[in-house]
């Protein structure tokens, strides 16, 4: 069956209306595990030295003398009002400074998912091709090993084993500010506007471990999905046909059984693109890599209520944003499947 701009717009508004009770969801249960999690917050943003009358004018500033009913509704008015709150460690709105960080996020997902699928989807690929041959077994340990190697860990073994050997120093960068104007605030792309190509080979060399990390775990996933995929596809009369005719494996492979078993795989990276957004907490936090990760770490570990809950509803829009575009890729790669 066909598909219409209408339809699609209906189905990405329908989409968006079921965020509102997710959002609802995300806020309230954060706001209350955020109150519940210490009881003077003021003493521990201002430290062990702070006075009495410094403790209780920032207790009087951040309104948390008021009952927690008026603190929640206040807290909704701010956030409809685009006002997310003032982070009380470093002084800054959080809307802001989330979006302004978030791009250096973006770039640290988007290297992830290029990994994945130029790495996961041809290695996914010789494993059905080989199916219980040794390339297969090769493959099926590697995906394995992926899966059992949890996020953190493979970038502590990643920081500590292979940048402290090749001297590649935390961050997006080797100096700070780097040495060219920041337009969008993603090191390897203003590098490249900047046409400084020595500074593009240095970001993406600070880029290249925090990626690989991130990527690791969910690479095995997009391996096994295209891998069990393909050993479908290859069987059908059109592959038989396409090497009857004298055609490349190469070109039977990837021109005609990979774009229709493609149609699963494609819809999984979206939802792992949702995933890889909450993943970057911890592989920030170890590269030091300045985005919303990292942010997310400190606002936990510092005890900043406004800026828990802006980051957890920031990865939650995130990740519902990432399962429409899954669902819409999948609709147009299946005509099959309805939008609804």
């Amino acid at each position: 069956m066909g598909r219409s701009l209408g339809e699609l717009l209906v189905f990405i508004l329908k989409r968006l209306l079921q965020l509102i009770p997710v959002l609802f969801g995300v806020v309230t249960v954060t706001f209350v595990f955020a109150r519940l999690s210490i009881a003077n917050p003021c003493a521990a943003w201002e430290g062990a030295k702070a006075s009495r009358s410094t403790i209780q004018a920032c207790i009087h500033y951040f309104g948390l003398n008021l009952p927690v009913y008026v603190q929640y509704e206040r807290y909704w008015a701010g956030l409809l009002s685009g006002n997310w709150g003032i982070d009380p460690n470093n002084g800054f709105p959080v809307l802001p400074y989330i979006l302004q960080v978030f791009p250096e996020t973006l770039e640290l997902v988007l290297a992830a998912l290029f990994l994945m699928v130029f790495i996961g989807i041809p290695l996914g690929v010789v494993a059905a091709n080989s199916n219980g041959r040794f390339a297969d077994h090769i493959v099926r340990i590697f995906y394995l090993s992926g899966w059992a190697t949890p996020t953190y860990l493979a970038a502590a073994l990643l920081a500590i084993g292979v940048g402290s050997v090749l001297g590649i120093s935390s961050g997006d960068f080797t100096t700070s500010p780097p040495p060219f104007p920041q337009y969008l605030h993603m090191s390897v792309l203003d590098a490249l506007i900047a046409g400084n190509l020595r500074a593009t080979g240095d970001a993406l060399v600070h880029l290249a471990l925090p990626a690989i990390a991130l990527a690791f775990l969910n690479m095995g996933i997009v391996t096994r999905m295209t891998r069990s995929s393909m050993l479908e596809t290859l069987p059908m009369d059109f592959v038989k046909t396409a090497r009857m005719k004298g055609l490349s494996e190469f070109w039977v492979l990837y021109k005609h059984a990979l774009r229709m078993s493609l149609i699963t795989t494609a819809s999984v990276l979206g939802l792992i693109a949702g995933y890889l957004l909450g993943s970057t907490v911890v592989v920030e936090e170890i590269f030091e890599w300045p985005g919303v990760g990292a942010y997310a770490y400190t606002a936990v570990t510092s005890y900043s209520f406004s800026g828990t809950i802006g980051v957890t509803i920031f990865f939650a829009i995130g990740v519902v944003v990432a399962n429409l575009i899954s669902d819409i890729l999948y609709g147009i790669l299946d005509p099959r499947v309805e939008w609804r």
